[in-house]
Formats: C-alpha cells, structure tokens, sequence
C-alpha cells in the first residue's frame, strides 16, 4: 500500500480526471459524436499527462529534496531511474496509442510529447516555461479533434481558451513553494473573469443553423433538419390572392424574419453553458483571490489546485458552447470523482 501511494502522489492520479476532457471537448469543437478514436486519443493523453508527472518529479528531484522532502523520489519511495523509465514507458504508450487513431492524432501527438518533455527538462525555470505548459494543455485538446475527425481547424478557439487558463495556473504555480507577489493570482483572478466571460459567447464558426454534434442546435436547442437542394433558380413565390387566385410576388420582395440573436436568445444549451461557465468561475476565484489577499505558500497551492480542478468544468463548459451538451454533462460528472480523489493524494 505505501509503494502504491508513492506512484500515486508521483503520478498526482486525481490529476487524471482533467485529462479526458481535453480529447472530449477537442471533438465536440468540429462538431463530432466522440467515438473510438477519441478514446485512443484520450487514452494517448492520459498516457502523456502522467509521463510528464513523472518526468517532473525526476528532473526537480534535487529541488524536492530541499523544499518538499516529502515527494516520493527525495523521500526514497520511488527510485529516480525508476520514474524515468516510467516517463519513457508511457510517452511511447501514449504515442503508440495516437498512431493507432490515425496519421493525423500522431502529427498532433508528436509535438505534443516534445513539449512535455521540452517543459520538464528545460523550459519550466525560464520564462518560456508557462508558454510551453499552455501550449502542450491546447495541442491535447486539438488531438481529441485530430483524432475523431482529422480536422483541427475549428478546435483551435477552444484550445486557444483552454491554454490561456493552463498560463493562468502555471504562472501561480511558479510560487506554490516559497509564496511571491500577489500579481500572479490577481492576474489569474482576472484570466478566469474574462474566460467566463467569453465562454457564454457562441463561437463564431458555428452558425445558427448548423447541427450540433448532439443533433441540437447550440443556441436554440432545436433539432435542425438538412434543407432540400434546390434543382434549379426560383426567381417568384407565389402565394394566395384575395379572390383565390394566385399571384406572383418577387423573390427579392418575400418578408423574412430576422434570426435571433446567439447572445440573446435563451435556451437548454445557452442556460447549460452558462451554469457550467459560472462553475467554472466558483472553482478557480476563491483561491485565486484567497492568494491575492496572502500569497503565502499554502494559499498559492491550494489556488493551483482551485485552477487544475476548474479545468474539468471549463473543458465542459467548451463542449456545451459548441453545442454538444451531452458531451459537457459527461465531462463534469468527472469532477465530483477528483474531488473524492483529491482528499486522499494531492494534485500538486
């Protein structure tokens, strides 16, 4: 059981429930049902994720040894060649389980892997080093969609607002250890407002009257049905005359109602991702804003671990913008499981 821990508090597990969410949220972005190859890519991520817990703690372990002591490879629970031999294990499982997704999982895979390892063995001490974490948390979430579909393009938003979160938590977690300014969380406090803000915006690549990846519109909840081709011009409508006949109107002179407003109009889908937007708010702000009243190490970390938890609702709150609501419920039932994980090893 104490040899069991040890990997657990190395591979930080409960850390793993804001990994499927990545892939998840990814493929509801171009507007896909998640199917066997999400999972290979959420499988290939959480493969990846933990080769980058272990290659951490392998290359700070001399740092550990003199502020956390504590960790399992200072503490002589874990051998260091044995969490080194870990992080090439996993790295060449999470590759191989991308290559089996498909040509293009393995092109979003590759680079992917790089900047884990990029960030572990040089970039995290540099000020590239939040860069390069929110960088590796973005490519995550396209290779869910470079999985499912082989297209990344419309996934990009959502990666770009995903990674911008992972700086916010990076750049907090540079100080969990010695306490520092406050400006880091302050800053992270006004990512979070902002992200929250945006999240409860209809991405512009998805127009009203596209199917969602649920068969709901995202902004209106309806079920949209594909229109008929039209065979060839229509240049008049014709509709009823007071006398029962019919008479031609032009088409340019037919009345149209205006589509309502993706901001303004209410719905299952807007209230869903507004909910899990506000969530995602609660989760990240208190702590953030605890760590600006008193950056003291133990207040710093439990805003890191207030920002790793609020990934989960932020990752389901992508998948419901993008209209994909079963998706987003998926997502964050995951949360209730880190949090019971949680208490028991910590995701820091």
């Amino acid at each position: 059981m104490s040899r069991s821990r040890a990997w657990a508090e190395l591979l930080r597990l409960p850390a793993l429930f804001t990994v499927p969410g990545d892939a998840l949220s990814g493929a509801a972005a171009v507007g896909a049902r998640p199917d066997s190859r999400t999972l290979l890519a959420i499988g290939s991520s959480l493969c990846l994720y933990e080769a980058g817990m272990a290659l951490n703690d392998w290359a700070d372990r001399a740092e550990d040894a003199a502020e956390r002591p504590h960790r399992p490879l200072p503490s002589g629970r874990v051998h260091p060649a044995a969490a080194f031999t870990a992080a090439c294990a996993l790295t060449g499982a999470g590759l191989a389980l991308a290559a089996r997704a498909g040509r293009p999982a393995l092109t979003v895979a590759v680079p992917l892997a790089a900047t884990v390892w990029a960030y572990d063995l040089a970039l995290k001490h540099t000020p590239c080093g939040p860069a390069a974490m929110a960088t590796a948390r973005a490519l995550d979430l396209v290779l869910g969609a470079a999985a499912t579909t082989g297209r990344t393009r419309a996934a990009l938003p959502s990666a770009a607002l995903l990674g911008t979160h992972t700086l916010a938590v990076t750049v907090v977690s540079r100080q969990e250890t010695k306490g520092g300014s406050p400006l880091a969380p302050l800053a992270a406090l006004t990512t979070t407002a902002l992200l929250s803000r945006l999240l409860t915006h209809r991405p512009a690549g998805i127009p009203l009257d596209r199917p969602s990846a649920t068969g709901l519109d995202g902004a209106d909840g309806e079920a949209t049905a594909p229109s008929r081709p039209v065979s060839g011009p229509v240049p008049a409508t014709a509709e009823p005359a007071a006398a029962g006949r019919e008479r031609l109107r032009p088409a340019h002179a037919r009345r149209t109602t205006p589509p309502r407003s993706a901001d303004s109009a209410w719905s299952p889908a807007r209230a869903l991702t507004t909910t899990l937007a506000a969530t995602y708010a609660a989760t990240a702000a208190r702590p953030y804003f605890h760590a600006t009243l008193n950056p003291s190490p133990p207040l710093t970390q439990r805003a890191v671990g207030g920002g790793i938890r609020a990934t989960i609702p932020l990752q389901a709150a992508l998948s419901a913008r993008s209209g994909a609501g079963l998706t987003a419920l998926l997502i964050a039932g995951l949360a209730p499981l880190g949090r019971r994980f949680g208490r028991k090893v910590s995701v820091t």
